[in-house]
């Protein structure tokens, strides 16, 4: 039996099996005069599942992301990627998200193969795979014929299409997105609410920040509020409506949540 578990112990392992999440624990962020713009965050993001991180502007949904990916500094707590640590392990955590952050005004002096190329290298993909995942990605999201065209002539929707594909390149456990509708066609936004949702159906997760009350009404297994950098709910819509009592959009929930916060 002991044989049977250590062989099962070290399968799992490969294919990176167990009990794998993004777990945000006890985190504070304060950028000037001890006033926390994230205050002891903690919330777990399970496998299998899209779970919508919403709240105000300035609320600290950007903050967040940006610690869960290592971008800024975590003053207190931890984060952990499918068990890494970002903050002492921060190369292994990094292997396990794919990032499409808020702005996507990055490398604009790159063709866009040339910026996907770049991607797969960092993620040592082979030529073969990536020549095959290029042509998938680039006739999805309509973008073969500019290829080859830099970045910085590219509209604000198409560079936004460029960095979700080289998101989407290396196949991470965990797709974390800031804004990520934002900017794109209504084709577009569509095919990314499909591979959002085809992701989560691998039994991996998909954690995005939104301001767009509807799409997280309609695509979230779990949302979490956001609100003066406290968590102030988390669980699923229905949840919501029995902890309110009221038979309410998700809209009009948020309303009420964030003005009484």
């Amino acid at each position: 039996k002991w044989h049977l578990f250590y062989i099962m112990l070290y399968i799992n392992r490969i294919n990176g099996g167990g009990d794998v999440m993004i777990e945000i624990k006890n985190v504070s962020k304060a950028y000037k005069k001890g006033i926390k713009v994230v205050n002891n965050l903690s919330l777990t993001i399970k496998d299998g599942e899209i779970f919508g991180f919403l709240g105000p502007n300035g609320a600290g949904k950007t903050t967040t992301i940006k610690m869960i990916t290592g971008i800024l500094d975590i003053d207190e707590g931890d984060i952990l990627i499918d068990g890494n640590s970002i903050k002492t392990n921060p190369l292994e955590a990094k292997k396990r998200f794919g990032l499409v952050p808020d702005n996507p005004d990055i490398f604009i002096k790159l063709k866009g193969i040339e910026y996907l190329n770049f991607i797969a290298d960092i993620y040592k993909i082979s030529e073969e795979e990536r020549i095959e995942k290029i042509k998938n990605l680039s006739k999805q999201f309509e973008m073969e014929n500019v290829l080859n065209n830099k970045i910085q002539s590219y509209s604000h929707g198409m560079r936004q299409k460029i960095v979700i594909m080289g998101t989407l390149l290396h196949d991470p456990q965990n797709l974390i997105l800031d804004e990520p509708m934002t900017g794109l066609d209504p084709r577009s936004s569509f095919d990314l609410k499909r591979i959002m949702r085809e992701h989560t159906k691998q039994n991996k997760s998909v954690f995005f920040s939104t301001h767009i009350l509807e799409v997280a009404e309609r695509l979230c297994d779990r949302v979490g509020i956001i609100n003066r950098g406290k968590l102030v709910f988390i669980g699923t819509y229905e949840e919501m409506k029995r902890e309110f009592n009221k038979k309410a959009s998700l809209e009009e929930l948020f309303m009420e949540i964030t003005d009484n916060d």
